[in-house]
């Protein structure tokens, strides 16, 4: 029975989209602590502006926002052939996975470490003790879990379920109308929740400085998802090819047919 399963070319393609969504969602969560100047990585000047009363704002982002592109791309592939069902199910599926691996870090940064070679192992490029870069490096907040959590499920339910109604509208036509707006709703809903349950709610960080890391990550996120349309489609001819044309328009109005909750 397993050969015919994974010799179906539509669960092999559930499969692969399915892994780049979920590596891709953990990669985030655990690069997601360092911090970069986009304007910097762009060889461009510092900006240097004022918003809502923030003064001296630029464009800090986390460096967990670069595996995000792919996920944007693979949620609407996903949600394009496989339905609201089949983009529900992977989110949950990461969900758990995201929380599990955040235990499996906790046991590791809190076993004890040999005192010997390796604490100092790394001395000579500045990182006296190992432990403690570990520590920092690995032990994120509750805050930035439960935050990043909340906002990884919520946002993508909401693209889910944009992209469909979207669809609806569209047919199968205008890819780019319904890929794109989907993730840019999802996007700013989950910019808010991220940044207000992680620093607002629980780190007491001023409501006004919130919304404008809120509205300075969202502008990023915008301009990565317009960028992300080329690729939309050029993943969408790769997959058509794979599965050929009849089966891949069947899939697509099978998966406009099917419900999220069947």
């Amino acid at each position: 029975m397993i050969y015919a399963i994974l010799g179906d070319k539509a669960t092999r393609l559930y499969i692969i989209l399915g892994s780049f969504f979920v590596a891709s969602a953990i990669v985030a969560e655990m690069i997601g602590v360092k911090l970069f100047q986009l304007e910097t990585a762009l060889g461009m000047d510092k900006a240097d502006f004022t918003l809502l009363g923030q003064q001296h704002l630029s464009f800090v982002l986390s460096v967990g926002v670069l595996p995000w592109p792919i996920i944007f791309i693979m949620t609407d592939v996903i949600n394009d052939y496989f339905g609201v069902r089949g983009v529900r199910f992977l989110t949950l599926i990461t969900a758990a996975l995201i929380a599990f691996t955040f235990v499996l870090m906790w046991f590791a940064i809190h076993m004890p470490p040999d005192l010997g070679w390796w604490m100092g192992s790394s001395a000579g490029q500045g990182v006296p003790d190992m432990q403690a870069a570990f520590k920092s490096i690995f032990g994120q907040g509750n805050n930035i879990i439960i935050g990043s959590l909340a906002a990884f499920i919520i946002g993508q339910l909401v693209d889910a379920r944009t992209f469909r109604h979207l669809k609806r509208i569209t047919g199968d036509k205008r890819i780019w109308l319904r890929a794109t707006g989907s993730t840019l709703i999802s996007q700013l809903i989950d910019s808010v929740v991220v940044t207000y349950v992680a620093f607002w709610l629980f780190k007491g960080m001023p409501f006004a400085q919130c919304t404008a890391l809120v509205i300075t990550a969202y502008c990023y996120k915008f301009i990565v998802a317009l960028l992300s349309t080329p690729v939309i489609y050029l993943v969408h001819a790769a997959v058509e090819r794979y599965l050929g044309k009849e089966r891949a328009h069947a899939m697509r109005a099978a998966a406009m047919v099917l419900k999220a909750d069947q």
